[in-house]
């Protein structure tokens, strides 16, 4: 079972998912991740607005849920917090949370082509990924989730799942621990780009929905969660910390 952490331990693996997604070309410029408070499930960490490969312990903010910061803040703060903290409020299962523009996603969230798993390290993505488009709901945006309407319209649409991707826009990716989210938001951009590699060569056989439960399940348990993350933060730099 795994060990919880102290305060200070979530921030440095705040700090290593943001270096992580970052390091696999999930997260380039523009992305974030937070985690949810160890010690209290109504407050989130999350970077002040900074380009993740940078972010570092100084960098991290601690929030509310519905996006305020608990102690003064005259840094500029990512518009997005909302994506976050709507989430953190709908899904008390839900530890971590990744959003992000992978390019291999994008084809899906401006087409009708669907978005489903067809390797088995993919299963954690969940047998469907719905499709969140802000204009059924708030018409003309800037196409942010930077207000709580659009953080709770996007979080129903999440639903129980794991991920999401925004027409237009990118995706969200939600876990029950950092690594898990880091997991799921590579293993996303990697079955996108898998996909599109394979549908000119004709129909692909997508897992099946008890394929994609069981090896989701293994999959995202401890031992195979520590070694996907001593791994990834490896190649951000890490090792041996």
């Amino acid at each position: 079972m795994s060990v919880k952490k102290s305060v200070d331990g979530v921030l440095r693996d705040l700090v290593m998912a943001n270096r992580i997604l970052a390091r696999e070309g999930i997260i380039d410029d523009f992305g974030h991740v937070s985690v949810r408070h160890p010690e209290d499930p109504g407050r989130y960490f999350l970077s002040r607005s900074r380009s993740p490969e940078i972010v570092t312990m100084d960098d991290i903010v601690e929030f509310t849920l519905d996006g305020e910061p608990v102690r003064p803040e005259k840094r500029n703060l990512y518009k997005e917090r909302a994506l976050h903290g709507t989430i953190y409020m709908a899904r008390p299962d839900v530890q971590a949370v990744a959003h992000h523009h992978a390019r291999s996603i994008l084809p899906f969230t401006i087409t009708d082509l669907r978005l489903r798993p067809v390797f088995h390290m993919a299963s954690v993505i969940g047998a469907e990924v719905p499709k969140w488009d802000s204009q059924a709901e708030f018409g003309d945006t800037n196409m942010l989730v930077d207000d709580l309407p659009k953080g709770h319209s996007l979080a129903r649409a999440l639903g129980s799942g794991t991920t999401a991707i925004l027409r237009g826009h990118g995706s969200v990716c939600a876990a029950h621990s950092l690594a898990a989210v880091c997991f799921t938001s590579i293993y996303l951009a990697e079955n996108a780009k898998v996909l599109l590699e394979t549908l000119p060569h004709g129909e692909p056989t997508y897992l099946t929905p008890g394929e994609v439960e069981q090896t989701a399940q293994m999959l995202l348990s401890d031992l195979p969660m520590e070694r996907a993350w001593a791994y990834y933060t490896a190649r951000a730099g890490f090792a041996g910390l």
